[in-house]
């Protein structure tokens, strides 16, 4: 009776050794968010953007993301490109506008933007809500989310995974990832499972069916005024 008892106290110690050896692991680590919560995060710092010409009309549609409380956000270069005036929509309907495109890089698809200071923009909380730029490189089959607006007032989320974290196509490093991407999701974010804007949309590879093209941040970060990187 005395081994039995000695034996399941060992145990008993053993489990909650492991169990708090568990607990401390976990609490270094960020916080893995489902579809829902990753959604909720970033659906209020994704933008719908129109983009007219010289004529007034509409020249193309995107989405975009903002980056800064004080309205610095991101898109891809190919959707203001030649545009004579940018304005954005967020989610709630607010139309935001003239946007001013800050700085871009055509060969690696992204632009700056600045959208108005939040004051004139009369937001209710004084400031834009805004995604975190990832720092750490992204690793092979991370989970990540694409969010951005095909239509006007119908954003979309869908998930995949990162089908390679830098993958060389015609000379550019691009994210490649399972995340479905649609027409007028250029320049909307990709998130990664902690919430973080982990690349900028591009585009889709034609050559390989289900696989998207993703602009990595450090890309972006180079494109960053100093303040923001």
């Amino acid at each position: 009776m005395t081994t039995k008892r000695r034996l399941l106290g060992l145990i008993l110690l053993l489990a909650i050794a492991a169990f708090g050896y568990a607990g401390t692991g976990s609490a270094d680590q960020e916080e893995i968010r489902s579809a829902v919560q990753s959604y909720d995060q970033a659906n209020s710092a994704t933008l719908y953007l129109r983009v007219l010409g010289s004529d007034g009309k509409l020249q193309a549609a995107g989405s975009g993301a903002i980056i800064s409380a004080g309205g610095s956000a991101l898109t891809a270069y190919h959707v203001v490109k030649g545009g004579s005036r940018v304005e954005a929509v967020m989610n709630d309907g607010r139309s935001v506008g003239p946007v001013k495109v800050a700085s871009y890089d055509e060969t690696e698809d992204i632009a700056v933007l600045e959208l108005p200071d939040p004051q004139s923009a009369k937001l209710p909380s004084g400031a834009y809500p805004y995604l975190t730029v990832r720092t750490e490189a992204l690793k092979f089959g991370e989970t990540v989310y694409a969010l951005g607006y095909p239509l006007k007032s119908t954003p979309i989320i869908t998930q995949g995974i990162i089908n390679n974290p830098r993958a060389k196509i015609n000379g550019r490093d691009r994210i490649l990832t399972s995340a479905q991407i649609v027409s007028g999701m250029s320049g909307g974010p990709l998130i990664d499972g902690s919430g973080k804007l982990a690349g900028t949309i591009s585009g889709s590879l034609r050559t390989m069916d289900n696989i998207h093209l993703v602009v990595d941040t450090e890309a972006i970060r180079r494109l960053l005024p100093a303040k923001l990187k």
